[in-house]
């Protein structure tokens, strides 16, 4: 027969234990999309100005390893003001992946050699942590928590669908102009379209033929 004053001492042991893990207090959940940015580096060298020779191969070889895509920020690291040409040259490479060079480049660890330049591509990526959580019983749960998991698949499926996860951090900004002439053109080819009854409903055959 277990001892009643071993069996008192456990009860509270078994209500604690439903009250460890992530606390969710409210309905906006403590697992938020984290955004990491990850910088990687490609010295070129320069002449005249320019890439020099079999540079822009090189450049278009690595930006095709990168797989270079929307989201990515590329710029060029130049402080001794070396490939005032270059800039052209690997802007010319990067536009065949859709983006623009950047203004600014990050700060990179070390010196940029003399005589090249330094292309960066910036890269962000956003998880995530501690998805899934079942950390917490909310069987016992007398502090009226919400799930410990609660918010992992939405803000999951957000970090993972997100095209550009820069925006998960400061946001799209709209366009600067509106075109009213191209908002009007769908508008105006749905109110030419003629009715889909117009030509009236053809008549059912009778016959047996």
């Amino acid at each position: 027969m277990i001892n009643k004053s071993i069996l008192a001492s456990l009860v509270p042991a078994l209500l604690l234990g439903g009250c460890v893990g992530t606390e969710n207090r409210g309905l906006e959940s403590v697992h938020q999309p984290v955004v990491s940015r990850t910088d990687y580096a490609l010295d070129l060298g320069v002449a005249g100005g320019a890439l020099a020779s079999g540079e822009t191969e090189r450049l278009a070889g690595w930006v095709e390893t990168m797989r270079l895509g929307y989201g990515d920020r590329v710029t060029i690291d130049d402080p001794a003001a070396e490939g005032f040409r270059a800039r052209d040259d690997v802007s010319a490479v990067i536009s065949r992946y859709g983006l623009l060079l950047s203004a600014d480049a990050p700060v990179t660890p070390a010196p940029v050699t003399p005589g090249s330049i330094r292309v960066v591509v910036s890269r962000m990526r956003a998880t995530v942590p501690g998805c899934p959580d079942w950390s917490r019983d909310s069987t016992n749960d007398f502090e009226a928590n919400t799930s410990s998991n609660y918010g992992c698949a939405t803000n999951r499926n957000l970090a993972a669908m997100i095209a550009n996860p820069a925006d998960l951090v400061r946001g799209a900004p709209g366009t600067e102009t509106t075109d009213a002439a191209l908002s009007y053109k769908a508008i105006d080819t749905y109110r030419k379209k003629a009715p889909t009854g117009a030509a009236g409903l053809a008549a059912a055959g009778t016959g047996g033929k």
